[in-house]
């Protein structure tokens, strides 16, 4: 149930009104003016129906008075052009009376559905602050080179690709971008282009008209229209079909979209972030994904490293994640034994952060102690990397990859040395010369 304000001075449409929207099981309360509607707290209500003329003050005062309800106004036929105005001011929608009564009932239905999705967007934001980190945590170099591009970056209203494994925090980095613009009290809209059916991809995205097609029986807004005036983030756009491509195209190029089924276009101020972990470039040889498309997405490049060669930052990472994740699934706290954090550093983490994340929330789940095990993250990890000496407060990384080396590199390939410690053979390669540990003659 709705609690609406109706603001009309003719006593017979606004009783009238009354009528239909208690039927639908709405609470209502009236006002013949600006004035009367005043003294009724317009802005706790969940919607607000104002005529536009009114005695006294015009009813697009309303508009200002409810704020942050919605205001639904409504007009006579010949009066379209005051509605427009109201529009411009901010009003969600208007009606010309005299209104059919389906039609009013469900343009109610539709500000209230939108307006609860609002709200649960905010709470949803106010979740993920709790959740996420308000910084993105990381000190190795590469991330950091990822920290100062996001800063120079970010007040720029370019157009950013983020490239990178699964896992790796392309969101966050998209959150972070937005966050620093001058768009942050702008939307944010995220679109999974992976998650969506490739028939309602478009729908989706650019909302439809009455009548389009079977089932579209109202008018409906889209994502990118959600993102006007603030931020657009595409998730895995190489999973964009081709049409829906060709329609992004011409948003970035043009500024304006056009709704399914019809003849008008809308212009639209949208930052565009767009993310995937594909080879765009390859992709678009191979005539899967727009040349000219890649080239529009590509003006600022941000590539994020894989977890795997980010040294102790998973270290970093884990503990934090084991602190936030004790505290939203209500446990005691816990640390992480020595087993635990040489697995955590020598695992090469196929799935990065969310991988991460998830190993530790499995651990805590199962932990009967103070302490997490390396056998409750349930990693498939090489019985030789989890027996190996774990680095010490008083060892640096360094010391412990010389140590680790020197000690197993007689038993074991490059390629295996590689892998227990987690990082790839080049990596193994490069550090072997940094600190000067020759091979013996052996076959890798």
């Amino acid at each position: 149930m709705a609690q609406i304000l109706i603001v009309e001075d003719e006593a017979i449409i606004r009783s009238s009104l009354k009528r239909l929207l208690e039927r639908h099981g709405h609470e209502i309360r009236e006002a013949a003016s600006v004035q009367e509607a005043r003294a009724l707290e317009p802005s706790e209500m969940d919607l607000v129906i104002s005529d536009v003329r009114l005695p006294g003050e015009s009813g697009t005062e309303m508009i200002t008075l409810a704020k942050p309800a919605p205001v639904l106004i409504m007009t006579s036929f010949g009066s379209i052009a005051s509605a427009v105005e109201a529009m411009r001011l901010g009003a969600v929608n208007y009606i010309t009376k005299p209104f059919d009564h389906d039609v009013m009932v469900m343009a109610v239905d539709r500000v209230l559905r939108e307006g609860i999705l609002v709200r649960q967007n905010e709470v949803l934001k106010q979740e993920v602050a709790k959740i996420y980190p308000t910084r993105m945590i990381g000190n190795c170099p590469a991330i950091q080179d990822v920290f100062n591009r996001i800063r120079r970056v970010a007040p720029i209203d370019s157009t950013v690709l983020i490239l990178g494994e699964s896992g790796t925090g392309k969101e966050l980095v998209a959150r972070a971008v937005h966050e620093q613009s001058k768009r942050t009290q702008g939307p944010l809209i995220s679109v999974n282009c992976a998650a969506i059916p490739e028939n309602l991809i478009e729908s989706e995205l650019f909302g439809y008209e009455k009548g389009a097609f079977t089932g579209a029986q109202t008018n409906r807004k889209g994502l990118v229209e959600a993102a006007d005036g603030g931020t657009l983030f595409l998730d895995e756009i190489g999973e964009l079909p081709l049409e829906a491509q060709a329609r992004i195209l011409r948003l970035m190029q043009e500024k304006e979209i056009r709704r399914i089924g019809s003849t008008q276009t809308k212009r639209i101020d949208v930052r565009m972030v767009a993310a995937t972990h594909r080879n765009l470039k390859q992709l678009s040889q191979e005539g899967k994904f727009r040349e000219d498309l890649y080239y529009r997405l590509n003006v600022f490049e941000l590539r994020l490293p894989p977890l795997r060669e980010r040294g102790n930052d998973v270290i970093e990472l884990a503990k934090y994640m084991l602190e936030r994740l004790c505290n939203r699934l209500n446990c005691k706290p816990l640390r992480l034994s020595d087993g635990a954090l040489n697995a955590i550093r020598t695992y090469t983490w196929p799935g990065n952060v969310r991988e991460l994340e998830n190993a530790i929330e499995r651990a805590i789940i199962l932990c009967e102690s103070d302490e997490i095990s390396p056998d409750l993250m349930a990693l498939e990890m090489p019985v030789a990397a989890v027996n190996a000496p774990a680095p010490t407060d008083s060892t640096s990384l360094e010391d412990y990859f010389v140590s680790f080396v020197l000690q197993h590199q007689d038993q074991m390939s490059e390629t295996e040395l590689a892998q227990k410690l987690g990082i790839s053979r080049k990596s193994l390669w490069e550090r072997r010369q940094r600190f000067n540990i020759q091979r013996q003659n052996r076959t890798p």
